[in-house]
């Protein structure tokens, strides 16, 4: 029954997608208010709960191509040509972000300080995908849309160390087992190193080498081997991905432009298809069940947090009024939140229930408000959009009026009625 409703809803998106490029209409929202309607505590045709095995699972693939192909978009090449401005948003806006999302939960929301900094860890990462009408509008500053690109293909994988550890830390133990924490750590940083340096060494030696029809395979078969061996040797997948991305971006142009579209619709199916499910999980029920308090955290966590963070972050930067603003505002919860909020369910603390009705409310409103602002936002960006049909057809007639009263007071050998009859354009 899941596959069906995703495919159903799947369509639908595809056949509404180029009104939603241009209107307030989302991709995102469409399949989170699908899941919604969807879902069991609605009209129950889906059956899925937070402990169902497909929530966890497709959660944890979906991020996972995210952060692989979000890696692929800032090699150190990248990172270098425009660091300043992407620099002070990871620098300083991330953790300013994560502080003021904690201190908003702690006294508004009442959580304690160990749960209160771990919501913070996870709602500080960003996802353009919901801004998607912004970063892709070329009349959108560069630099702008290139701040917004690089931030949030980074601070998935900078915030992930800090929703591990505190995680830990609110779980009580006196032993954060901080060893195999780093262990992990640094078994997938390391893998997702050495496993795409060895296979571009090996297509660049004279006796492999990758057709054209099997080259997009190439980074598939990359991720899926760093995907293996992350679970075979329990390192951190999602850190192995972020940094595969990464090393295929930095020492594999060629491997990252022939992967990169491809790999880029096959994360976008699977984050659709995990944010049906997370919809799924939403109800009338669910959301009654949030204190007002909850409520005023979530609203002050989108437009408080990051603008206040970003604001201090972009002090003396050079960035005009209106491209802060925009960054500032355009701060989505993403996919990675999700899947954090997910973790957490899954761990068991005794704030678990509390922390995801509060994330996942977040969530739900960013995405709302984000997916559905992008486009009037970039409107202001497009000095040069086109004008109504209506406008233009006056200015029309406004210029033959005008033209035929020159032709009028022009001496008749002079006036161009010869000339139009044989097709030439007229004056004026």
């Amino acid at each position: 029954m899941l596959l069906l409703c995703f495919a159903v809803v799947l369509l639908a998106a595809v056949l509404v997608s180029a009104l939603a490029h241009r209107t307030i209409l989302s991709t995102a929202a469409l399949f989170l208010v699908a899941g919604f309607v969807l879902g069991e505590d609605t009209t129950g045709v889906l059956h899925l709960r937070a402990d169902s095995p497909i929530v966890a699972q497709l959660a944890e693939l979906a991020l996972f191509a995210v952060l692989f192909t979000d890696g692929m978009r800032v090699g150190w090449a990248d990172l270098r040509s425009a660091w300043r401005l992407p620099g002070r948003a990871l620098g300083w806006g991330l953790p300013l972000t994560l502080l003021i999302t904690a201190a908003l939960a702690h006294y508004v929301a009442g959580l304690d300080w160990p749960e209160a900094l771990l919501i913070g860890a996870i709602l500080a990462p960003t996802d353009p995908v919901f801004a998607a009408a912004l970063v892709g509008n070329d009349k959108v500053p560069a630099r702008l849309r290139h701040l917004l690109n690089v931030e949030s293909g980074v601070n998935d994988g900078l915030a992930l160390p800090f929703v591990v550890l505190l995680l830990a830390v609110a779980a009580g133990s006196d032993d954060l087992h901080l060893g195999e924490l780093t262990t992990e750590l640094a078994l997938g940083l390391l893998i997702g190193v050495l496993v795409p340096l060895a296979a571009i060494a090996l297509e660049r030696t004279r006796w492999f080498a990758a057709s054209a029809a099997y080259a997009p395979l190439n980074g598939v078969a990359i991720g899926l081997l760093v995907l293996a061996l992350g679970k075979a040797t329990h390192g951190n997948l999602f850190l192995a991905a972020f940094a595969a991305g990464i090393t295929v971006a930095t020492f594999g142009p060629r491997q990252r432009a022939t992967f990169e579209h491809f790999g880029e619709n096959v994360a976008e199916l699977l984050k659709l298809a995990a944010l049906l499910v997370f919809g799924a999980l939403i109800s009338v029920k669910f959301l009654g069940e949030i204190s007002w308090t909850g409520w005023v955290f979530a609203v002050l966590a989108i437009v408080v947090a990051r603008p206040v963070a970003l604001g201090i972050s972009f002090l003396r930067s050079g960035l005009g009024l209106r491209e802060q603003a925009a960054a500032m505002w355009f701060g989505p919860k993403g996919f990675a939140s999700v899947v954090y909020g997910l973790l957490v369910l899954e761990s068991g603390i005794a704030a678990a229930d509390e922390v995801f009705h509060l994330v996942a409310l977040t969530i739900v409103i960013s995405i709302m408000a984000h997916s559905s602002t992008d486009v009037l936002v970039a409107r202001a960006f497009d000095e040069g959009r086109e004008t109504p049909n209506w406008h233009g057809a006056l200015r029309r007639a406004r210029r033959r009026g005008r033209d035929s009263t020159s032709e009028a007071a022009l001496p008749l050998s002079d006036q161009p009625g010869d000339e139009r009859d044989q097709g030439a354009p007229p004056n004026g």
